[in-house]
């Protein structure tokens, strides 16, 4: 069903990239040939849960619960997107590795220790969301085997933050089980990961 949809083209962020300014929306049931807008989380609308790389992850972790998300913006003190923080990187083997190697307890190990750097965090320009349907979407997280997908929109010479999907929210608002294979990451960031 999901074959004939084309994942969107997706990009590296470069330094400097910034988050768009919140208001509210309200989710709707969709289908695959939804605009893919209904199922985007619009920064411009809604406020992201962010996190600072220098922070523990049982702050992190606990922020996410409170605020019923699995996917937090790391931010440096000028608000520039330094990676996400996922639910699987915290609950992941990641931390533990990390404590083990290099003797810490877990409540000793940061978020920018486990984080995903903004580099490597898949992302699609808004340009093209625009003219997307959720189907476009779905294999797009798919075919990067990850939760989350950023949206970034480009003006003026600069870059930002300015929605995101989740494959849990999209399935939510689908009424249906979206299967996302972790192993559809590269083997270069999967060869990183083991490191």
């Amino acid at each position: 069903m999901l074959s004939s949809w084309k994942p969107l083209r997706r990009f590296h962020l470069t330094p400097g990239t910034t988050i768009d300014a919140p208001d509210e929306e309200a989710a709707r049931q969709v289908t695959l040939d939804s605009p893919a807008i209904e199922v985007m989380t619009d920064l411009k609308r809604v406020r992201p849960v962010t996190a600072n790389p220098d922070e523990s992850l049982v702050a992190a972790e606990a922020r996410m619960i409170r605020r019923g998300v699995r996917l937090l913006l790391v931010l440096d003190p000028a608000g520039t997107l330094m990676g996400i923080l996922t639910a699987n990187d915290i609950l992941g083997e990641k931390p533990m590795r990390f404590a083990h190697e290099n003797h810490l307890k877990r409540e000793e190990v940061l978020v920018r220790h486990v984080m995903t750097p903004f580099a490597r965090v898949d992302t699609v320009l808004f340009d093209e969301v625009v003219h997307a349907k959720v189907g476009n979407v779905v294999a797009t997280l798919q075919e990067c085997g990850r939760h989350h997908l950023l949206v970034a929109e480009q003006r003026d010479g600069r870059v930002s933050i300015r929605g995101i999907f989740s494959a849990t929210q999209i399935a939510r608002q689908l009424g249906m089980e979206i299967a996302i294979d972790p192993r559809a990451q590269t083997f270069a960031e999967i060869e990183s990961e083991l490191r």
